[in-house]
């Protein structure tokens, strides 16, 4: 690993550990170099803003659990596999997940799973959205990042097997052709 990626694994614990008894609304980042004994300016060097370190931290943990959720044959046995690895690290989500900051994890992770499934569609059908699918697929996206993070928030009452078919219940009628499947 190299110098400028460990600095980032060291900041993003900082945080993470922070995270466990703060919001993340609540921490500076002079909170997050002096937990960690780097300087605000090595922070500076890496990151734009404390939202940028969460959301470069979520894309590393969830770039492993989207490639492995591509692997999977179905809709269902993907989202059991990120409700899994949600509850892993669910200090990190759930702090995250509470920030209403406009750079938040609920934009990043909507972009994010927005990409991916526009991905498995255009690749099942071989061509790019049209404007019925698209709208669906957005209010799909929404919803579903609103549920995830209420469940996150919530304590996680729900099991990540509940959670996933409750997701795939939600499907409009036009996305379960579409995704339900990926093969």
């Amino acid at each position: 690993m190299e110098s400028g990626d460990r600095t980032k694994y060291k900041l993003a614990d900082s945080i993470k550990e922070l995270m466990k008894m703060n919001p993340l609304d609540k921490i500076s980042i002079k909170d997050i170099v002096e937990n960690c004994g780097l300087t605000r300016q090595t922070f500076y060097r890496h990151f734009q803003d404390k939202y940028a370190l969460v959301n470069w931290y979520f894309e590393i943990l969830v770039h492993d659990s989207f490639e492995e959720m591509k692997e999977k044959k179905n809709l269902r046995d993907a989202l059991i596999k990120k409700f899994h690895f949600i509850k892993s690290e669910r200090y990190f989500f759930k702090a995250a997940f509470q920030s209403k900051d406009f750079n938040s994890l609920l934009e990043y992770d909507y972009q994010y799973i927005l990409h991916f499934y526009t991905g498995v569609i255009e690749k099942k059908t071989q061509k790019p959205l049209d404007e019925e699918i698209r709208f669906l697929l957005e209010m799909y996206c929404r919803g579903s990042i609103s549920m995830t993070s209420n469940w996150t928030i919530q304590e996680m009452k729900e099991t990540p097997e509940e959670m996933a078919q409750l997701l795939v219940e939600a499907l409009p009628v036009k996305l379960q052709e579409l995704l339900v499947e990926f093969v």
